[in-house]
């Protein structure tokens, strides 16, 4: 069976004239946006909410649902598209940008339709410097033909968007470091509550959506709930995108039907193992989410529930494939330098926790670690969880500690001197580039 059957959002992949809108036009691009209008916005969300659309932002979370905490007698009401995508693995949203920004940018202007925002700012991380440029060339596009500004397509609905360039920080990827960023304050998060969604930029209501979270509703809107429910499970609905490297015959950007054996995944979309190599270890859904072993992964389901069943997360999809070849360890201290160098500092738990991760994995490393060390690790991961503002905490928390149990053997043969560099210490240095 074709896999074209399931390319919802990944049809222009790969196309040299995709990105431009005359072509986007020829293909439908647009319609969904008058079909909008049409339906009125209670009815936007009504779809998108039966749909079972989930944020694909890495949470999960039903996005018709959060549109609808929107309070109804908000005056003011603004729609951020968060495309500050610096997860580890991850680099769907950037194909969406390059390949497709009017699929982005109609569902961005729908979605800011369906929850009567009035600004829209698209927020792009700050090394993407082609991307804001294509983004940007698409909303020029976007006002001169008439699909944003003031009255769009006479339905008497106004709209600016903006493109803003990110503040070239992780943390803000997280929706209130993202807003204090457009706001003009460090990107760092805020408690909650009160969610944006009832006080965020500026202390109005503000709906901050993934871009391949609203990438996907020009379709809902166009086709209907029932239709994008064909594709996925009960509670894990439609389409995603998961973003493959590793060596395996077929990395990139696959999309595929939530539910999908993880076995079939691998054999029949990726190739499997590229020649010479041995599959040891799956990170599902970015380097945040714990580690599977190989014989785990070939168990799994590709949706929200089965992995969590499974003791991982979704995620945002960013699929890293482990070779038998990766010393482990080293690989745990490149993520632990990550989120060690990117923790904004507000949270003692998570500035000192993380400098600590990553000291003690380098001194292991270094050959100068003790079985107390692996000990104290553990102990460290402990005192990091739940006791911080927004979730880096954890996403340092839950690859370590899953690394260190399922492979705690190549941690303890550092200290007995029984390990070797050669080729894990190149593939290591190959991922961290």
């Amino acid at each position: 069976m074709s896999h074209d059957q399931y390319k919802i959002l990944s049809k222009r992949f790969g196309r040299n004239d995709g990105h431009k809108l005359s072509v986007y036009e020829s293909e439908g691009g647009y319609d969904a946006l008058r079909k909008a209008f049409v339906l009125g916005c209670e009815a936007v969300i009504a779809e998108v909410r039966d749909s079972g659309l989930r944020g694909r932002g890495g949470a999960g979370f039903p996005t018709g649902v959060k549109w609808g905490f929107v309070p109804k007698d908000a005056e003011t009401v603004y729609f951020m598209i968060n495309a500050d995508e610096s997860e580890p693995g991850t680099f769907k949203d950037r194909f969406l940008i390059d390949y497709d920004p009017h699929l982005v940018l109609e569902g961005s202007i729908i979605s800011s339709y369906a929850v009567r925002a009035e600004l829209c700012v698209i927020y792009i991380r700050g090394e993407f410097g082609w991307l804001i440029d294509r983004m940007q060339v698409a909303v020029d596009e976007a006002y001169a033909k008439g699909y944003l500004g003031k009255n769009i397509l006479g339905s008497g609905y106004d709209l600016e968007v903006i493109v803003h360039k990110g503040a070239g920080a992780y943390i803000c990827g997280e929706e209130t470091g993202l807003i204090n960023s457009v706001t003009g304050l460090k990107g760092q998060p805020s408690i909650k509550p009160p969610f944006p969604a009832v006080q965020g930029f500026l202390d109005k209501p503000t709906i901050v959506n993934n871009v391949e979270s609203v990438a996907a509703v020009p379709h809902i809107v166009t086709n209907g709930a029932a239709v994008y429910k064909q594709h996925g499970t009960e509670k894990s609905c439609g389409t995603k995108l998961f973003s493959v490297s590793g060596p395996v015959k077929n990395p990139g950007v696959h999309e595929i039907p939530l539910g999908l054996p993880f076995r079939e995944f691998f054999h029949e979309w990726l190739g499997g193992m590229a020649d010479g190599e041995e599959f040891k270890a799956l990170i599902v859904g970015g380097s945040s989410v714990p580690v599977l072993t190989a014989d785990e992964s070939m168990r799994l389901n590709l949706d929200y529930e089965s992995c969590a069943e499974a003791g991982t997360m979704l995620g945002s999809g960013g699929m890293i494939i482990i070779p038998a070849r990766c010393d482990m360890v080293e690989l745990i201290q490149v993520l632990m330098h990550f989120y060690w160098d990117e923790s904004c500092g507000q949270c003692t738990p998570c500035r000192e926790g993380t400098g600590w991760l990553h000291t003690l994995v380098r001194k292991l490393r270094r050959g100068e670690g003790t079985l107390e060390d692996i000990d104290l690790i553990d102990r460290v991961c402990n005192g990091m969880v739940g006791l911080t503002i927004c979730p880096l905490s954890e996403a340092a928390v839950m690859p370590m500690q899953s690394f260190l149990k399922k492979f705690r053997p190549e941690f303890e043969a550092l200290v007995q001197g029984r390990t070797e560099a050669g080729e894990a210490s190149r593939w290591a240095r190959e991922f961290r580039s």
